[in-house]
C-alpha cells in the first residue's frame, strides 16, 4: 500500500533556516518556497502528499500532487489528528512533525513518525542533488552560459 505523508507544514518551515528567514518578512513566501521542495523531493516517489498549515489560505499555492489544507479556525495539529484518526490505514501514513505531542497520538495511532529536522535535511539534500544532476548534465559551458545569459 502507497504510503500517505502527512506533513506538519510549520513546524517543518522552523526548521528550515532559509525558510524561516523567508517567513519573518513574508508568511506567503516561505509556504510557497515549502511546497515547491516538496514537490521536488516527492517527484519521482509514489506516495500521497498532504501539507498542513495554519491559518487560511491567503493565495492558492499550486504544489501539483501535493494536497494543502489549512487548518482555519483550528490548530494544523488538531486536522493533522483529525485526519489520522478519519484513516482506515493508519500504519500507511508517516507524520512529519517534531511537535511531541502530535508525535505521541501519531504513534499511538500506529503512524510512523519523522522528525522535521530529519525530513529538512533529507530534502536540503535532494534539493542540492537535483542541482548538482542539472549543472552536471550540461555537457559544456556553451549550455550553462545559455542558461544563465551570460
Amino acid at each position: 500500500m502507497m504510503t500517505h505523508y502527512i506533513i506538519d507544514g510549520n513546524n517543518l518551515i522552523g526548521k528550515i533556516p532559509a525558510l524561516m528567514k523567508i517567513q519573518k518578512k513574508d508568511k506567503q513566501s516561505s509556504r510557497e518556497k515549502l511546497a515547491l521542495m516538496l514537490q521536488r523531493y516527492f517527484l519521482n516517489k509514489k506516495a500521497n502528499v498532504t501539507l498542513h498549515l495554519d491559518g487560511f489560505a491567503v493565495t492558492k499555492i499550486n504544489a501539483g500532487r501535493i494536497k494543502i489544507i489549512y487548518s482555519e479556525n483550528i490548530t494544523a495539529d488538531e486536522k493533522i489528528k483529525n485526519q489520522i484518526e478519519k484513516s482506515k490505514s493508519p500504519r500507511t501514513i508517516t507524520v512529519i512533525t517534531s511537535d511531541s505531542n502530535l508525535t505521541q497520538f501519531a504513534k499511538v495511532c500506529s503512524c510512523k513518525v519523522i522528525p522535521s529536522e530529519d525530513f529538512a535535511k533529507q530534502l536540503n539534500n535532494k534539493s542540492q542533488d537535483d542541482e548538482q544532476t542539472i549543472i552536471d548534465s550540461m555537457k559544456n559551458d556553451d549550455e550553462f552560459k545559455k542558461l544563465f545569459g551570460v
